[in-house]
């Protein structure tokens, strides 16, 4: 772990507190109509009621005090400060405790039902700067305020039964739908909770640090941002039918959206009004008043999210789904007309008689 002085300094003004901020401020669109989406699955409280009783969360936690360094004032000092401004700036109603594991890979991740707990491997520690940290942190802390942590915890212990019933070949059809269903939704809300750890740190180039060391940049000095951020684009764009296809499979099992791509969406939001809106204190509070948005607005909005990428997108295997799904909306609309007037003429015929 580094000091991050370049943006300690550029932070002079104290950061800005969201009281009572709902997680629906800051949700994608496309995260807000998956929740939504499996909320309205019937037995999913079911499946997740007997997961709990297959896996003991109370084992899990305990296995983190026994295994890992928990995070306090005389542990990890600097984690335990940025934990605690990351849960005060989002108004979280529990500061969640927060863990190191050895694992030489870049790792943060939140789990739990009752309790939710955030883990941070050395790896990450080690490799990034305080700032970029903070931003890693305010992350988990938006998993918790979101009610991921739920649903994270579910995947896992799918993953777990899978590998444990792969005999079962029915079974492992029926868990795969499950498990892919819940990787898209996973991979929205990471895009979500990237702009919580922004809101916890309101500072986009610790964010881009943090997503440039993800994508396997060590030394940013290196590093031409206009160039990383143009990759993105060069992915959004590729104009082969081929790479479609390797794109589409590519993804399938990712449980994060690449981090190129992470990091231009997030560069975006940092430069939208919806970003300065909340920053300036209008944004959605959890205090019951406009809370809860009727379930068709979360589709609404996961259909425009989806729409608006589709539309502006360059990739020839969206442009054929696009397109196929035009030319069937356009000849489903002239059949509907077609009745619509044949209707119309029969009860005009009928009043004649």
């Amino acid at each position: 772990m580094t000091e991050s002085t370049e943006s300690d300094v550029r932070q002079a003004s104290p950061r800005v507190q969201f009281p009572g901020i709902s997680p629906r401020a800051y949700e994608h669109p496309a995260d807000k109509g998956a929740m939504a989406t499996l909320r309205t699955v019937p037995g999913v409280g079911d499946v997740l009621k007997t997961l709990n009783s297959l896996f003991n969360e109370r084992a899990e936690r305990l296995m983190a005090v026994a295994s890992h360094v928990r995070v306090g004032p005389s542990q990890y000092p600097v984690l335990e400060r940025l934990r605690t401004e990351s849960a005060g700036i989002l108004d979280l109603p529990r500061v969640p405790k927060l863990y190191v594991a050895r694992d030489p890979r870049a790792v943060a991740q939140t789990r739990g039902i009752d309790e939710p707990f955030i883990v941070l491997s050395t790896g990450l520690v080690e490799a990034l700067d305080t700032e970029a940290l903070r931003f890693v942190i305010g992350h988990e802390m938006g998993h918790v305020l979101s009610g991921h942590a739920v649903l994270l915890t579910l995947l896992d212990r799918l993953l777990r039964l899978q590998r444990s019933i792969a005999w079962v070949p029915l079974g492992v059809i029926g868990l795969r739908a499950v498990i892919a269903a819940l990787h898209e939704w996973q991979r929205k809300s990471e895009l979500s909770c990237d702009r919580a750890g922004l809101l916890a740190g309101q500072d986009p180039r610790a964010a881009l640090r943090a997503h440039l060391y993800l994508a396997g940049a060590t030394d940013a000095t290196q590093i031409d941002i206009p160039s990383f951020l143009e990759q993105a684009k060069e992915y959004e764009e590729v104009e082969d039918i081929r790479d479609s296809v390797i794109k589409l499979l590519a993804v399938e099992s990712q449980p994060h959206p690449f981090a190129v791509v992470r990091a231009a969406q997030l560069q975006r939001w940092a430069a939208s009004g919806e970003y300065r809106a909340i920053l300036s204190g209008d944004y959605q509070r959890r205090d019951g008043q406009g809370e809860s948005s009727p379930l068709n607005e979360d589709f609404q909005g996961a259909a425009k999210s989806y729409k608006d990428a589709w539309n502006n997108s360059t990739d020839p295997l969206v442009k054929v789904f696009s397109d196929v799904g035009g030319a069937l909306s356009g000849v489903a609309d002239k059949v509907f007309s077609g009745f619509r007037r044949s209707g119309q003429q029969d009860a005009n015929g009928g009043n004649g008689s």
